[in-house]
């Protein structure tokens, strides 16, 4: 806190010392007249004539009178007004109590008192006379808290600041639609504090207050200019999930419309999955199946991971950084090995590129006909014959050297629920630039690992009856889950005979 004198505007007129020459004689015809000065104290001793705190007139007053006058006064100040307009139409009220007004120098009603009180008897006559006939004004000192305007300002900051809007662009008829940004105001803390500060500390005459503070213009980050440029497709690839049933069809068209119409900026990473979730039904999600540990189990947003490989591969047709990329656990049907680009909520899976180019660019992305697309949209400036293309490599073949049987007491004879092999894979993808034609680098661009997983089934045994069992657990131990099925089915007809 900061404590600053202040004084009025009105010219402080100071004891002025009497300059002419007085008799001796008529000095003495003085003391005559007024034998009572300096010879006894008084009890209850007042203020002289003509004086004033602040501007408040404090004569005849006591000491406590005189507090009590300028702390009318002050109270007074305190909860005047301060009118501040953040912009030619808006404004806000406050006081200086809510900037920590105080008064902060009482002691000068002491100094008030001792006027007329010092000194020899002539000395004390001429300073009473000259106060009556001149006044004198004692300066008030206050205290103004700067911290506590910042915190008013940050406040006022939340209510008034309107973000800019940047410029969009859509895909419209075949044909980019560039709609303008708006743009913004921000309201400057810092700048808006010292304004109000300054006008509470700099010539102030404690009377109601107008400051104007101080706003900036914000402009869009994305621009009609920049996004006008952004036409030229860098990347695009096509996936289909012709086999996909309604919910996972869903989900893929739920995925490419929330990326779709994205905008990234030069520099900036972009996440799939942080634009992809929440994979609720709220968000246009459905249970659908989807990998985890190995195996196909139904899943919230089940099928989202054609999504991000679809992207995968236009991004990088468009030679954009990719910041993570993470390979499924078994193999994908829609791409070939190393082409595909998993997400993965519950293990932090997700597909992360960075736009190195010296532009924004748009993602365009849209399912039609059982197939989802997606086009990079941008500046293109690699030259006309440059031209890029990834070729996969199967390093290593696994393949399931049996099958897996799973016995299980919850579902009756007859349940048999299996889940296809996965021959694992050892793989790589090759980066492959061409310049007018002519190969000119070829490098490994990504290394995937995954799973071989042997067919699987799942095999009911539950039954009252110990014979049915022990037939069931026999074709269990043959390890052939067709054979099993046809146990299965044989004994289900038996159980459902027995019920009946």
């Amino acid at each position: 806190m900061l404590t600053v004198v202040k004084r009025k505007k009105k010219s402080m007129k100071k004891v002025r010392r009497i300059s002419e020459v007085v008799s001796l004689a008529a000095l003495m015809a003085v003391l005559v007249m007024v034998p009572s000065i300096g010879v006894k104290a008084e009890e209850d001793p007042v203020i002289k004539e003509g004086i004033s705190i602040g501007g408040v007139d404090v004569s005849g007053m006591t000491a406590a009178e005189a507090k009590k006058a300028v702390n009318n006064y002050i109270n007074q100040v305190s909860d005047s007004t301060i009118k501040m307009n953040l912009s030619e139409i808006t404004s806000v009220e406050a006081t200086p109590a809510d900037f920590g007004f105080e008064w902060q120098n009482e002691d000068v009603v002491n100094e008030a008192l001792e006027i007329g009180t010092t000194g020899n008897i002539l000395a004390r006559y001429k300073e009473i006379k000259d106060v009556e006939n001149e006044g004198y004004d004692f300066d008030i000192v206050y205290d103004v808290d700067k911290s506590l305007i910042k915190e008013y300002m940050q406040e006022q900051s939340e209510g008034f600041d309107v973000e800019a809007v940047n410029a969009t662009m859509t895909r419209e008829g075949g044909k980019m639609v560039v709609t303008e940004g708006v743009s913004g105001v921000v309201l400057d803390v810092d700048a808006s504090t010292d304004v109000v500060y300054d006008a509470l500390t700099a010539d102030w005459d404690l009377q109601p207050l107008t400051v104007d503070l101080v706003a900036e213009t914000a402009e869009p980050e994305v621009t009609a200019e920049m996004l006008n440029q952004c036409t030229d497709v860098l990347g695009t690839f096509t996936t289909s999930y012709s086999s996909s049933g309604a919910a996972r069809s869903q989900n893929i068209a739920t995925g490419a419309s929330h990326i779709n119409g994205t905008i990234v900026m030069p520099g900036e990473e972009f996440s799939t999955y942080n634009t992809i979730k929440p994979f609720t039904a709220a968000n246009g999600y459905q249970m659908a199946g989807s990998y985890l540990n190995g195996t196909v189990v139904d899943s919230m947003g089940g099928g989202i991971c054609q999504v991000s490989t679809t992207l995968y591969n236009a991004v990088i047709r468009a030679e954009l950084e990719v910041t993570e990329r993470n390979n499924h656990s078994m193999v994908v049907s829609y791409v070939k090995v190393s082409e595909d680009a998993a997400i993965a909520e519950s293990s932090g899976k997700d597909f992360k590129f960075v736009n190195t180019s010296e532009y924004p660019i748009y993602i365009e992305g849209y399912t039609e006909n059982k197939s989802i697309t997606f086009n990079i949209y941008g500046v293109e400036t690699r030259p006309a014959g440059h031209k890029v293309e990834f070729e996969n490599e199967i390093l290593q073949v696994i393949n399931p050297e049996s099958e897996t049987i799973i016995a299980d007491a919850n579902n009756g004879i007859g349940y048999v629920s299996v889940q296809s092999a996965h021959i694992g894979y050892k793989a790589r993808l090759w980066k492959i630039t061409y310049e007018d034609g002519v190969e000119v680098s070829r490098e490994i661009f990504n290394t995937s690992n995954y799973k071989m997983v042997p067919r699987t089934a799942v095999v009911g045994i539950g039954t009252g009856d110990p014979g049915r069992q022990a037939a069931i657990l026999d074709a269990i131990n043959s390890g052939s889950i067709d054979y099993v099925k046809g146990v299965a089915a044989a004994l289900y007809q038996q159980e459902i005979g027995a019920v009946q």
